[in-house]
């Protein structure tokens, strides 16, 4: 049985459309079977990095409450990337980048010689076997153009963490009118039909 994780990060609700989409996703996965968690960033946040808190997730002793608080939390965020075979990221555009909540949860997961090490021939990634899909909403229309710095950070990130094997869902164009934002959560709906699980 296919153990996937699910990562909400809008903090827009019942009104997100990337919410909406992975709820379709997963709605289309848990009938073929698939075992699903879902961590919704939006509502339980992971708090944002301070210099206390990079402190503590380096470990040690002599740590206050709150830094074994944040330990304990990092360590439970990179186990939940373990257990699951499949990560799925809904990642919508905030100003040319990822919501805050994501790049919270990014920063608790993202630790050396945790998740990644330093070798004499670069970094690896500690993180092996896993598949990711980034399904990404966005207002207007970005893919593959310079302003998108969604995509390329998150496969970035993720592979550096040793998750190569990465694909993309698009909307696009989803405050570009009625009939263009049906047409982009259209599209990507097919696209999701046309994943393996």
């Amino acid at each position: 049985m296919a153990k996937v994780l699910i990562l909400k990060s809008s903090i827009l609700g019942s009104y997100s459309q990337s919410s909406a989409l992975v709820d379709y996703l997963h709605q289309q996965w848990s009938r073929k079977g698939a075992q699903i968690t879902v961590r919704d960033l939006g509502s339980q946040p992971v708090p944002m990095l301070d210099g206390e808190l990079a402190t503590g997730l380096r470990g040690g002793e002599d740590l206050s409450e709150r830094q074994l608080s944040a330990l304990a939390l990092s360590n439970e965020l990179v186990a939940e990337i373990k257990q699951h075979d499949s990560i799925i990221i809904a990642a919508p555009m905030y100003n040319f980048t990822i919501p805050t909540t994501l790049k919270n949860w990014i920063d608790f997961i993202a630790r050396v010689g945790v998740t990644f090490s330093y070798t004499a021939t670069g970094p690896v990634g500690l993180i092996e076997g896993k598949r990711a899909i980034i399904v990404t909403t966005r207002g207007g229309v970005h893919k593959d153009g310079a302003t998108d710095h969604v995509v390329p950070y998150l496969t970035t990130l993720l592979g550096f963490i040793g998750i190569n094997n990465v694909e993309t869902i698009y909307a696009e164009a989803l405050n570009m009118g009625p009939d263009a934002a049906e047409a982009g959560i259209s599209q990507a709906k097919l696209a999701i039909d046309e994943l393996s699980l």
